[in-house]
Order: C-alpha cells, then structure tokens, then sequence
C-alpha cells in the first residue's frame, strides 16, 4: 500500500472541499479588520474575527508595527533564544505579561498552538497522569497525542467527574507504583461554548487532592476579569492557577503567546520546552507590537467596557427574539440551531449574500448531526447599528429554516 492512498479518504470535513473551499471554508477576507470587512466584493458586518478590543486596526498599533517593521525587520533576532536569540526586549515583556497576570515569572512562545502542545508534553513525563476537561481545545488534544503517560476525561466543567477521575488518578500512581504526579487541565474560556471553566471549584478540590492546575486562558485574557486580567482574576483565583497561559492572538490582534509562573515553574520551561529550544525566536517586530498592545490594554479600559456593552446588548438581543445561545458567560457568542449540513450551508449563504452577515458556522463533525452552530465573536469595534442588523438577519433565517427553505442534500457550490 502507498502511504498517500489513505488521500482518497478526505475525512469528514475535507469531502466537502470541492463545494466548499473559498466560501464555508478558506474564504478570503478583505480590507482593514474591523467590524465591517469586504467578502467576495461586498461590505459585509463581520463576527468572525477574534479581534476582542479593536486593537488590529488601532492607528496606535498599526504604527508601532510598522516603525518595528522598518526597525527590526522580520529577521532579528536570529536563532533560537536559548542560543542566539535572546533581547532584553523578551525578557521585558515577559515579566510585564507576568505581572500583569499576576503570577511571578513569564515566558513568551512563538504561537499558542503550538505553544500549548509543547508545554503538555514538558510538563508531564511517563509516570505523571493528565486529568482534563472534554471540551478541551483541539491544542491541549494534539498535547495529550504526545503524553506517554497515563490520561483521564472528565466531562465538561462537571466537578463530580473530575473527583472521580482524581480518584481514578490516584489509584493508578499508587497501583502502578509511580512516582509521578498528577496535572489537570482546563480552559478559562472555553472557545466553541463560551462558557467559562469552572476554576474555583477546581482550585477548591486542591486541599483533597494532590495535582498541579494548568489553565489555558485563551479567550479570558484581555476580556475576563479586572482591567483584562483573565478567568483566574475573574473568579478570584488566580493563586491556585499554577501554570497561567494566553495567547496573542485574540484581544492581542498579534502573533505569540506566553506562560506565566512562579520562577522554578518558568525555568523548568525555559530549559526543556522543545518548541522553543529548537526554534527561531519570536521576531521583534510581533515583540515590540505585543508590548505597545499590553500597554494599551492596561492604559484604555474603555476598550474592555465598550467590548461588554456590545456583548451584553449581542446576547441579550439573541435572548430576547428566542435564540438559544446556551450557557455563554462570556464574549463568546454561540447560537445553536437544528439542521443538517446542507441546511447550515444554505443560511449561512443568504446571511451572507443577503444580509451581508459574516459569521463562522460550525457543523459535524464538530458537534453533533443535526446540530449547527452560528459562532459570533463580538469586538469592541462593533456599532449598535452592527448588532439591530444582524439580530433582524437572524430572525429572518431562523424563520426560513424552521419552513424547510433551506432543505437541501448537500452543499451547493459557491461560484
């Protein structure tokens, strides 16, 4: 057998491709990021972008990336930080992420992604047992692929699983007779639900159980807690977070993303973290743009504020006409409705063409058949006017379906 036969088998999302590339999936959005984009040669409204705070097209933030550009450029520094790629810039703004976040020490990363894989299979060794959530990031999944270990699933923010499975951890270290430990995983925001994890009631479980607690706090940091300082701020335990995590990509609008510890924890990291040991260090462009987006974070709180009150006027508008947005806590807007994927694909295509309204939907294998979800990510840039047009868009094609407009057997190609 050829190893490239298994390409004839596309897998679930990939057989649609034909059909769906460059419109459900792969589109390409055009102009500055911003509430409004151009799609396919029209204005549309656009809630799909992770933009939280407005700060990717923040005429403070588009200059200082371009003075860093023509500064820098997008080579220095060279190699790896461990052996040549080391500023006295990272190590800045690794301690001002730190203290932001208020843990002792920082480390930056060059993605999230990638970030958090590595940091899974780094702090976790043969004998350790990995506890974590169900509804966990694809990232946090793709680290457990590398743990050669012993690992447990505890359903979503669902505590009476979770001491089960601390039991079930316990008993195996000591069965097995391990000298390991025990780390649990959750996510401050959890990104497709919105709602967020249930950090204090694991923190709580700490005075029963012996285990580390690593949280990825993705989509909390920047929205969550005061001046943006994330989940673990939020529902007041930020001390019992041992390993804190956040991306830049989202209420950052940039590239990179950062550990934040107390020293040992950091050090650990630094010197055994293959990821960054054996790659090019972050460009110091995306490091001096990361410092000026911090800045702005802690010195224009009405970015936050004007992201909540376009969130709160969002959700409670979605409530209001009947949608089901589930258990959202959070800037995260999902919006949960029946049909097959064809059905999914033909009203994203009359939001889109008809009501130029941009939003991501998510079908199976995803979530489960018969189910859709029109995924929103609210920003700090939208207008009222954003969100009454959009809330009349849905209702409009939350009507159409449930008369079976949209039935179809599949998806119908773009041209």
């Amino acid at each position: 057998m050829d190893i490239f036969d298994k390409m004839e088998n596309m897998g679930p999302l990939g057989k649609h491709a034909d059909n769906a590339e460059g419109y459900y999936v792969y589109p390409n959005l055009e102009g500055p990021i911003g509430n409004r984009m151009m799609f396919r040669g029209k204005e549309v409204i656009m809630w799909s972008v992770n933009d939280y705070l407005g700060l990717a097209n923040h005429p403070e933030i588009r200059k200082i990336d371009g003075e860093a550009a023509k500064d820098w450029g997008m080579a220095y520094p060279m190699g790896s930080r461990l052996m040549s790629g080391n500023t006295v810039q990272h190590e800045k703004l690794e301690q001002d992420l730190a203290d932001f976040v208020e843990k002792e020490s920082g480390f930056l990363v060059n993605f999230g992604y990638q970030g958090m894989v590595s940091a899974i299979d780094t702090l976790a060794g043969r004998d350790d047992v990995i506890v974590y959530d169900s509804e966990s990031h694809a990232c946090i999944l793709d680290g457990m692929r590398l743990h050669p270990g012993q690992r447990y699933v505890f359903r979503h923010n669902d505590m009476e699983s979770l001491e089960k499975n601390l039991v079930r951890a316990q008993n195996f270290l000591t069965n097995k007779k391990k000298t390991g430990g025990i780390l649990v995983i959750s996510e401050g925001v959890f990104g497709m639900r919105g709602d967020q994890g249930l950090l204090k009631e694991i923190v709580a479980l700490k005075k029963d159980y012996p285990f580390r607690l690593l949280v990825d706090d993705a989509h909390g940091f920047g929205t969550l807690g005061e001046g943006g300082r994330g989940a673990g701020i939020e529902q007041g335990v930020q001390d019992g977070i041992d390993v804190y995590f956040a991306t830049f990509a989202k209420s950052m609008a940039g590239i990179g993303a950062f550990f934040a510890a107390d020293k040992r924890t950091i050090k650990y990291l630094k010197y055994n973290m293959r990821s960054q040991i054996y790659a090019k260090s972050l460009p110091m462009p995306m490091v001096v743009g990361a410092q000026k987006r911090l800045d702005l974070l802690k010195s224009m709180p009405e970015l936050k504020d004007n992201l909540w009150r376009n969130v709160n006027n969002l959700q409670s508008g979605l409530k209001a006409r009947g949608f089901d947005i589930g258990n959202t806590n959070t800037c995260v807007t999902p919006v949960y409705m029946q049909g097959s994927v064809g059905e999914a694909t033909q009203l994203v295509y009359d939001l889109r063409e008809n009501h130029s309204v941009f939003c991501s939907v998510v079908v199976y294998p995803v979530v489960p058949k018969g189910m859709m979800i029109l995924r929103m990510i609210p920003t700090a840039n939208h207008t009222q006017e954003d969100i009454d047009l959009t809330l009349t868009a849905f209702e409009d094609v939350k009507a159409k379906l449930e008369a079976g407009v949209y039935k179809s057997e599949g998806i119908i190609k773009v041209v």
